[in-house]
């Protein structure tokens, strides 16, 4: 701990509060990172007085660092090259039934301590001259930081009801850390999870997306499944849940299947929304299921119903509606179309359009495809993994000769009109499709002097004459 200790920001704290007979601390994650040899860059400093003045102070004495002040929250942040340092008064706080902003009051250390989520967030370490360096442990903190347990300070149905938030971070911590919830606590977050309606859909959604960020994501998702938040949280994910038998026919569990799908895609990539596309790329199953008798369980269009679901549920969950939303709907509308090529002979023109379709994308959608495998069948995963080493090598001979992975028409919309003096108007579209897809169905070569003849030819088609030489 020593020597998490020297960074030169606990100095000049030092020095400042032995000034001033306010007593500092540092508190919560910092003291926990370093407890678990973790890197971290935040820091917290409580102090017993004002923390806004305590910060700058520090600003000043560090060369005269900007200070941001938060004046609604009473705290302000030091920006350090390697860290940020939030100062704030030791506070307790007392709670309404309908909010989980708290009524806040000047505290003692004790006070602070007992508000804080967890025991392993409620560790200080005195910055205090005659007990520096002395780690304040009332809650047995440590102890439970060794035994990888996250237990609340006190009671945790207060704790969770007092702010409901802290349900959604005790199975993030439990995610990221690998720590277990303790069995009174995971009971408590049972018994509240309604609570968690009180709390805004940005709060909740930025502590999801931390879950699914991961290195193991399935892990916060079962228990969020577990606990009744999911439920409340993402119900078309709920739905996924269960499996149903009939005449001696079961479907797998949609469930555990997409959180397999997760789990794999999290071993290849960190990318947020690709792990969103593999979250949401069966969220149709539900309601495209049916039973035929011959061909037992089907879900037909789920990729296209699916894709027409993204933009709602990222509308109510907060999600960017932007490009983000866009990139999920598309690899959710794309995801069976590698696996469709993987399991016939690959035509030239089938690889040339998806190539087309998904664009930039395609080397993501090709690595949702892989992940989606998860058969426990070896034999099958084999097969499957490497016809889609096919695909990927047919993608790259075909781009390399046909490039349509951007495709810009030969043609531009102004040629047409001026080669046959039309203005804008369903002919120019009908010769720039005609075009693409002769293009994309390998009748003729992505380049200008083939689309120009048969732009020539399909206006003659359409009644139109050539005005220009």
């Amino acid at each position: 701990m020593e020597h998490f200790l020297n960074i030169p920001v606990f100095k000049v704290i030092t020095d400042i509060v032995e000034e001033t007979g306010q007593p500092a601390f540092v508190i919560g994650g910092f003291v926990r990172d370093c407890l678990l040899n973790r890197p971290t860059k935040d820091i917290d400093v409580v102090v017993l007085g004002n923390g806004i003045e305590l910060a700058k102070a520090v600003g000043k004495k560090m060369g005269n660092r900007p200070v941001n002040v938060f004046k609604n929250f009473g705290t302000a942040m030091v920006s350090l090259p390697d860290y940020e340092v939030e100062f704030v008064g030791a506070r307790k706080e007392s709670y309404r039934s309908n909010s989980r902003k708290p009524i806040v009051e000047n505290g003692t250390l004790e006070d602070d301590q007992n508000r804080r989520d967890f025991t392993i967030n409620a560790l200080a370490i005195s910055l205090n001259k005659e007990s520096w360096g002395k780690l304040i442990d009332p809650f047995e903190g440590q102890n439970d930081l060794a035994k990888k347990i996250l237990r609340t300070p006190l009671d945790p149905d207060i704790t969770y009801s007092d702010d409901p938030l802290r349900m959604m971070r005790a199975i993030r911590f439990a995610t990221q850390l690998s720590f277990k919830i303790e069995k009174k606590s995971l009971a408590a977050i049972n018994r509240n999870a309604e609570r968690i309606k009180i709390i805004s859909q940005e709060r909740v959604i930025d502590e999801f997306n931390k879950i699914l960020l991961a290195p193991i994501p399935s892990v916060g998702l079962e228990l969020l499944e577990n606990t009744g938040l999911l439920k409340i949280i993402f119900p078309e994910l709920q739905t996924l849940k269960g499996v149903e038998i009939k005449k001696g026919k079961a479907h797998k569990d949609n469930f555990l299947h997409t959180l397999q799908v997760v789990d794999n895609l999290a071993e290849k990539s960190s990318k947020l929304w690709l792990r969103w596309a593999a979250l949401m790329h069966d969220i149709a199953k539900p309601p495209t299921k049916r039973f035929d008798d011959s061909t037992g369980w089907t879900f037909h269009g789920h990729e296209f119903l699916g894709s027409k679901m993204v933009p709602g549920i990222f509308r109510r969950l907060k999600l960017p509606m932007n490009q983000p939303m866009k990139y999920v709907q598309k690899l959710v509308l794309l995801h069976l179309r590698p696996i469709v090529l993987s399991q016939e002979d690959v035509t030239d023109s089938a690889v040339r359009r998806l190539l087309f379709d998904a664009g930039d994308d395609i080397d993501d959608l090709m690595m949702l495809c892989e992940a989606d495998i998860t058969s426990k069948n070896e034999e099958k995963v084999k097969r499957f993994l490497n016809n889609f080493q096919l695909v990927r090598q047919k993608l790259v001979e075909i781009e390399e000769k046909d490039a349509v992975r951007n495709f810009q028409p030969p043609v531009s919309g102004e040629l047409i009109m001026e080669t046959f003096g039309i203005g804008p108007g369903s002919e120019v579209g009908i010769i720039k499709n005609c075009i693409k897809e002769a293009i994309l169905d390998g009748i003729i070569h992505n380049n200008f002097d083939e689309a120009y003849k048969l732009m020539l030819a399909k206006g003659k088609e359409l009644g139109l004459k050539k005005t220009t030489e």
